[in-house]
């Protein structure tokens, strides 16, 4: 018969495990990148007139959040409407690096979240931004799922697993393979050549918002 100190051995070494699983996932899913969303489906969000679809589209890819609202005000949008864009494509914010101002411009988001963001740096799973952003948004159903789709963790180029490279917003079974055949990467020069090979200075600079070299 099993007793009962081995029974708690298993479980509490079970527990264990789970606490360091690390979830494939490092950039959220859900909402578009509007970096690399197609034209056909840019021209199609409300106010986005054929010319400033082309500007767009000729501007990115855009560093941030911010810049891209700076964008789409200087064509004439006004908050209220950037901010109806946002509730279907945005660009990603990286949770270790993002400033306030990216942060308050999630659609929705409650300012607290200006705070709250910063102050669990450095991310490393979405497990972990599921704990403790999860604190703050338990009375609101979903509101956590919502969160994480505007949000990613970098994803380390050296250990990332096929399936964290396809979390990328438009990163196919072609990178996966380059991300790897490339390693060990020891700097961003080292990508920016390399995956510059085959994806072009543009493409590279956006691809390189979701990496980190550790």
């Amino acid at each position: 018969m099993i007793s009962r100190y081995v029974l708690s051995l298993v479980a509490a070494m079970a527990f264990v495990a789970a606490l360091v699983v690390q979830p494939a996932a490092q950039v959220g899913k859900g909402i578009a990148d509007l970096n690399s969303m197609p034209e056909a489906e840019l021209g199609a969000f409300p106010n986005m007139t054929p010319a400033i679809t082309k500007a767009l589209l000729a501007a990115r890819p855009f560093a941030t959040i911010v810049d891209a609202n700076k964008f789409l005000l200087g064509q004439g949008l006004s908050a209220d409407q950037a901010k109806a864009i946002y509730e279907k494509a945005f660009i990603h914010l990286n949770l270790n690096t993002c400033t306030e101002e990216e942060i308050l411009l999630v659609p929705r988001i409650a300012n607290r979240m200006r705070i709250e963001f910063p102050e669990y740096r450095p991310w490393k799973t979405f497990a972990q931004f599921d704990r403790e952003i999860g604190k703050y948004v338990r009375a609101n159903p979903g509101e956590l799922d919502r969160l994480r789709q505007y949000v990613f963790i970098p994803v380390d180029l050296n250990t990332a697993t096929d399936e964290d490279i396809l979390t990328i917003p438009g990163a196919g079974p072609r990178m996966v393979r380059e991300f790897k055949e490339y390693r060990p990467w020891k700097t961003k020069e080292q990508f920016e050549k390399e995956i510059g090979k085959y994806v072009g200075p543009k493409e590279t600079a956006r691809l390189w918002r979701y990496v980190v070299i550790q």
